[in-house]
């Protein structure tokens, strides 16, 4: 059954079909319940589900996380949703410390299958610390799954393979996107979906490579689209942890030319890690520089100066010129 949904209801239908199928399955956070979160991404489901596997929490971030871990050590799936990116920065110590590391110190024996929900990035005229871009840090972290989406499909089914996954999963949903639509077939199984790890051709093209994810994704596709010069393709990671690199090294070998997109600031960002791995293992096929797009290295600006500092069309352009220029 295919549904027309925008991402925020992809990713409400995904966890409700979660919640169906495992009664362990918990959604917690600051307004999730009655609310339905400041977006409505959980809308309904303490109306559906109760107030015991829909829970409002104190505003509490290394609370929330802290809580999930001891929930999940007991044999829970909880979902948490942590209202603002730049709100997560309490939690801290409970993520990194002890959520990423719990597997792996206890050599397999603890499973603690925690999905953090983080809304991310800019576009939408927040005040200060509601539009930051911080998934590098948990890109950096071993013992995380870091994923993000840029479309409906993918919110509806990466959401429910994040809450089966036995590793802790941090869901980033770019919240300027959550209102774009697509359709979904809601009646097929999890099991048709491709793996949540694995990056997508968002276009094919043979003259160069492309990478984005979230939100830059659509910006992406503008831009190559908008190049009538050249064959772009655009590569959706998906996945920021692991990154499947052996699809933008196949893209690469081809194209000969790579420019990576991503909202957060260039320096120590994702996009450098991905420009080192892909100079290593496709030296001999480049022929020109990989070239990052990104915002500025400056703290997020107020509301009507950002439109200045996110990577736009005309930036993504620009460095698609700088890439054929060599």
């Amino acid at each position: 059954m295919s549904v027309n949904l925008t991402i925020g209801k992809a990713i409400n239908a995904g966890l409700r079909r979660a919640m169906e199928a495992d009664p362990k399955v918990l959604v917690m956070g600051e307004d999730v319940g009655r609310l339905g979160g400041v977006f409505r991404v959980t809308d309904q489901l303490y109306k559906d589900f109760g107030a015991d596997r829909v829970i409002d929490t104190p505003l509490a971030e290394s609370g929330i996380v802290g809580t999930a871990i001891g929930l999940a050590l007991r044999g829970y799936r909880p979902v948490c949703e942590i209202q603002f990116d730049g709100f997560f920065f309490p939690a801290t110590n409970q993520t990194f410390t002890q959520l990423a590391k719990m597997r792996r110190r206890s050599a397999g024996a603890l499973n603690v299958p925690v999905v953090l929900r983080i809304p991310y990035g800019g576009g939408i005229g927040a005040v200060e610390h509601h539009s930051e871009s911080p998934e590098a840090y948990f890109a950096h972290t071993a013992g995380l799954r870091v994923v993000t989406v840029a479309n409906a499909v993918d919110a509806y089914w990466m959401i429910q393979q994040a809450v089966s996954s036995p590793d802790p999963v941090v869901f980033f949903e770019p919240k300027r996107r959550y209102y774009d639509k697509a359709d979904v077939d809601t009646g097929a199984s999890v099991d048709s979906a491709a793996p949540m790890s694995s990056a997508r051709v968002a276009r094919q093209g043979g003259d160069l490579t492309l990478v984005a994810y979230g939100p830059m994704v659509k910006t992406a596709l503008q831009a190559a689209e908008a190049d009538t010069d050249h064959s772009i393709e655009v590569i959706d990671l998906r996945s920021l942890a692991p990154v499947d690199y052996s699809a933008v090294e196949e893209s690469v070998r081809r194209t000969g030319r790579l420019v990576i997109a991503h909202e957060a600031p260039v320096t120590g960002g994702i996009g450098g890690e991905i420009a080192a791995r892909i100079t290593e293992s496709c030296f001999y096929h480049l022929e020109a520089p990989v070239i990052r797009v990104g915002a500025f290295d400056t703290p997020y600006p107020q509301s009507r100066l950002e439109e200045h500092y996110l990577p736009d069309l005309d930036r993504i352009l620009d460095g698609v010129d700088r890439a054929f220029a060599y």
